[in-house]
């Protein structure tokens, strides 16, 4: 396609996942300030994140089905417009109980924009250009943990979350008045029927790399979901030295999901994912030699970070290859794996940090990982034998 619209419209919908992830990521972001603000545990302000997850995790399968027939452009622009608003009702949450609600209103949010972006994407683009053009709207992820995510720790260490809150909010009324500008009208993927459906959930090769990413999801947020406490502990980090630290991983995650976006449609989504999720493995199993420096931290944290916004847009991009027709019903399977993963994540990292267990999240998220591998090859190797 030529239009001059296209290259805006992708722009957009990559800023708009900046935003998305930057909200998403504000609490793990702020979780020091939370607790410390709200009066309330460790493992209970991370209890904001399984319950958004889980939110995100049911809501992305269900919305694809309730907004089949929308205009995407109104759709997306529209759900920046509310992620803006209940960050703000957040913001001014007067206490842990009122905050958990709004909360979880906010993150409808992410599981209508994430995977419907997504989605529509193959309507904007040739097929050839498909799996870049996927990554590359994925990019806003990475962007989100370039500035986004140590921003907004800086912000709650320098100021409090509200504040980091009400950036969320800012950028969110920003940015979808921007998607509504540069968004065609028309962008309309069509609707699944019930058999659609069915086919999807029979696949067992699409089922199955769906399970890729709620595995891989679940190992990493373990230890994700509670770096800022994790650095606080071990290497005494506030809000300066975490901000640094996440702009670090920030940086080499945005120079993962660049490279992927470059080089998977010659190398091909399996072999990406596979190579991203062993960088991920490989930070998991050097964890421990990061105690106590700051330094040797941030070399451990390299291969995690080039792997970890990467893995999931090489996911999608492998998932709408398997099956372009069914893309729009495979992507929002697959950000609900992603949201799932979180939500088991952070509850099984909670549960164990009440155990006294910090210093061993990355064992179990590792052990994890090791299955989100094995399972990754068995898909690719079938699929390849099909």
């Amino acid at each position: 396609m030529t239009s001059p619209a296209l290259p805006r419209a992708l722009w957009a919908l990559m800023v708009g996942n900046f935003v998305i992830g930057t909200g998403v990521m504000v609490v793990p972001g702020t979780l020091n300030d939370i607790s410390t603000s709200l009066g309330v545990s460790i493992p209970q302000a991370g209890q904001l994140i399984t319950a958004a997850a889980i939110l995100m995790g049911v809501g992305a399968p269900l919305f694809a089905t309730l907004v089949a027939g929308w205009d995407r452009r109104r759709l997306l622009a529209w759900s920046l417009v509310w992620y803006g608003l209940l960050h703000v009702a957040c913001a001014l949450a007067p206490n842990y109980a009122a905050l958990m609600p709004l909360r979880v209103l906010a993150v409808i949010a992410p599981a209508v924009f994430t995977p419907q972006a997504a989605a529509s994407v193959g309507l904007l683009v040739p097929d050839h250009q498909r799996g870049r053009a996927i990554t590359f709207v994925f990019l806003g992820w990475s962007v989100a943990s370039v500035m986004g995510m140590p921003l907004s720790a800086w912000i709650g260490g320098e100021l409090g979350w509200r504040w980091a809150f009400g950036l969320v909010a800012l950028l969110s009324m920003a940015s979808g008045l921007w998607v509504w500008r540069a968004m065609p009208d028309g962008i309309r993927p069509a609707a699944l029927s019930r058999q659609s459906w069915g086919i999807t959930l029979g696949s067992a090769p699409l089922m199955l790399t769906v399970g890729v990413t709620l595995l891989f999801a679940f190992g990493q947020f373990t230890l994700f979901s509670y770096f800022a406490p994790y650095f606080a502990q071990t290497l005494g980090l506030g809000g300066a030295g975490l901000s640094l630290l996440f702009l670090w991983f920030g940086a080499f995650g945005l120079l993962g999901n660049v490279l992927v976006t470059r080089w998977i449609d010659r190398t091909g989504a399996a072999r990406a994912v596979l190579l991203t999720l062993g960088l991920i493995s490989l930070s998991l199993l050097l964890w421990p030699l990061g105690r106590g420096s700051w330094w040797l931290q941030a070399l451990v944290v390299v291969p995690w970070a080039l792997g970890c916004f990467s893995a999931n847009s090489a996911q999608q991009a492998r998932l709408v290859h398997q099956s372009p027709v069914l893309a729009p019903a495979t992507v929002a399977l697959n950000t609900s794996a992603m949201y799932g993963g979180q939500a088991l994540g952070a509850a099984l990292g909670g549960l164990l940090i009440a155990q006294g267990q910090m210093l061993n999240l990355h064992w179990v998220g590792l052990a994890v990982m090791a299955m989100a591998m094995a399972l990754s090859a068995i898909v690719g190797r079938a699929n390849r034998l099909h």
